[in-house]
């Protein structure tokens, strides 16, 4: 990579870092769409991974940096089940190695002739401490997967063997997961509605914003719910902002109760 490059992202090669207990915190209180609209405030347009469902609608939100596993297409000669239960497989390997806290992001080109991860591996991501996993493919033992508890967001059921259709071809490098660019590092948010990705070094003040708008939203929800027009109140305007302050300063009431 250039050194004259100071801004691109996370270089192949990088260890993940870890995220921080307060903005990781921040971040499992607020909704996707919040965070994707901080992130188009600043230009991103394409951080949304559409077309992404949870396993489970009940599973617990998932925040985490991204710890990558890219696939390629399966060639006969060379993905056999003798070599996938071979201790180097990078599949195998993502399993063991995905720090906890991380997200496995996994990246199949959108293939789901072949499973992404199942079960018995999510468990295992589980009792490590993995955040959770996503992928633009789809995972093999649905069910049992969602009774493990781990976070987990695919395209569809994909029930057959990995090897039938993919071959593993790097871990923790830069990936396109449902069309979106993902590097190691970055922060993955998913909630009931889908996943969205946000670059490393913008998280924190992301994580600010998002909640900040999901307080404003409270306030905005309780006028709504009072017959109020979204007219100068929903996207806030300075003059409902000045209203918003002066509510949180009074402690938050029931605007039903104060007025």
């Amino acid at each position: 990579m250039s050194t004259n490059q100071p801004s691109t992202p996370v270089a192949a090669s990088a260890q993940p870092a870890a995220l921080d207990d307060s903005t990781r915190h921040k971040l499992t209180k607020v909704g996707t769409a919040n965070v994707a609209n901080a992130l188009l405030k600043r230009g991103f347009r394409n951080v949304y991974l559409l077309g992404l469902s949870p396993v489970s609608e009940g599973q617990e939100r998932m925040v985490g940096p991204a710890y990558t596993l890219r696939f390629m297409p399966s060639r006969e000669d060379i993905d056999t089940m003798a070599n996938y239960g071979r201790s180097d497989n990078l599949h195998r390997r993502a399993v063991e190695e995905c720090p906890p806290g991380h997200v496995l992001v996994i990246d199949t080109g959108g293939c789901v002739r072949s499973a992404a991860a199942g079960d018995l591996m999510a468990l295992r991501m589980r009792q490590r401490q993995v955040a959770g996993v996503v992928t633009d493919g789809g995972f093999r033992d649905t069910p049992a997967v969602r009774d493990t508890g781990l976070p987990a967001y695919q395209r569809q059921s994909a029930p057959p063997a990995t090897p039938i259709a993919m071959h593993p071809v790097e871990l923790n490098g830069p990936v396109g997961c449902a069309g979106v660019a993902i590097y190691p590092g970055d922060v993955l948010v998913g909630d009931a509605e889908g996943v969205v990705v946000i670059p490393r070094n913008l998280v924190e003040e992301i994580a600010d914003e998002a909640v900040d708008a999901v307080e404003y939203e409270e306030f905005a929800a309780q006028n709504i719910a009072m017959g109020r027009s979204i007219f100068g109140l929903f996207p806030a305007t300075p003059e409902s902002r000045q209203e918003y302050d002066r509510w949180v300063l009074a402690g938050r009431p029931s605007l039903e109760v104060s007025q």
